[in-house]
């Protein structure tokens, strides 16, 4: 795992962003729900995806689906060394996945024992995944996981705004501040320990910002599953075929 922020003690662990080819020519998508995010997503963009930052985490997934009971021996040994214990009595974050998400059960599984392992540790993670840690996670959480629900993926119509802590992107700071949200900008932190409407402004990537344009992942997600049920609605059900006399 790298550190994205000394001050506050912040560790990541990640995989590539949505779909691709590892390097034997297997195709994976490591975000099998994302929705209107695959176009806007800053993980498919940039840094994310030159050689050498592409390449360690294709190998990070490659390694969780060739040996999934090796990688989470060495991911539970890892979390056992003294950086991940702060010496003043303060707590060790590692956030899971700043792209990617957990993309198979067995996967998910793997980090819920994980995580019960390195109670000294708080993991937190934005995702995507709404049915799957809804019915595998949501009745017996690990304690020291936090997780918060990510708009603009095929299930966000399963996310309750008014029960679910969660995150939008917004096109800039004064827009989510004007809808009522905190905005994540000060820390990365106020995933775990901040409000349950959580705003996000949109990375200054020119070409991405144009096509999000005024709008927020959710508005844009919402707009997109309007459009796939008119779509479904004009073209009728399916023929039935004749059945003989």
């Amino acid at each position: 795992m790298r550190s994205s922020c000394a001050s506050e003690r912040i560790y990541k662990w990640t995989l590539p962003a949505h779909e691709g080819e590892l390097p034997d020519g297997r195709r994976y998508n490591a975000c099998p729900t994302a929705g209107v995010c695959v176009d806007l997503c800053y993980a498919r963009a940039g840094h994310f995806q030159r050689g050498t930052v592409l390449a360690a985490h294709q190998r990070n997934l490659q390694y969780v689906m060739d040996d999934l009971p090796g990688w989470e021996a060495q991911m539970t040994q890892e979390l056992e060394h003294r950086r991940y214990r702060a010496a003043d009595g303060g707590t060790v974050h590692v956030r899971v996945h700043d792209a990617g998400d957990y993309f198979a059960l067995p996967y998910l599984q793997a980090w819920m024992r994980i995580f019960r392992s390195a109670p000294h540790v708080t993991f937190y993670s934005y995702t995507k995944q709404v049915a799957l840690l809804e019915k595998w996670v949501r009745a017996d959480p690990p304690p020291n996981f936090h997780w918060r629900y990510s708009y603009g993926g095929t299930q966000d119509d399963l996310i309750d705004p008014h029960r679910h802590p969660h995150a939008d992107v917004f096109p800039d700071e004064e827009s989510l501040e004007a809808a009522g949200y905190t905005s994540q900008t000060p820390s990365d932190l106020r995933a775990v320990y901040g409000p349950e409407t959580l705003g996000l402004a949109a990375n200054n990537i020119p070409h991405l910002k144009k096509r999000q344009g005024g709008r927020t992942f959710r508005a844009l997600q919402r707009t997109a599953n309007a459009e796939k049920r008119s779509r479904k609605t004009t073209r009728g059900p399916a023929p039935r075929r004749p059945q003989a006399d």
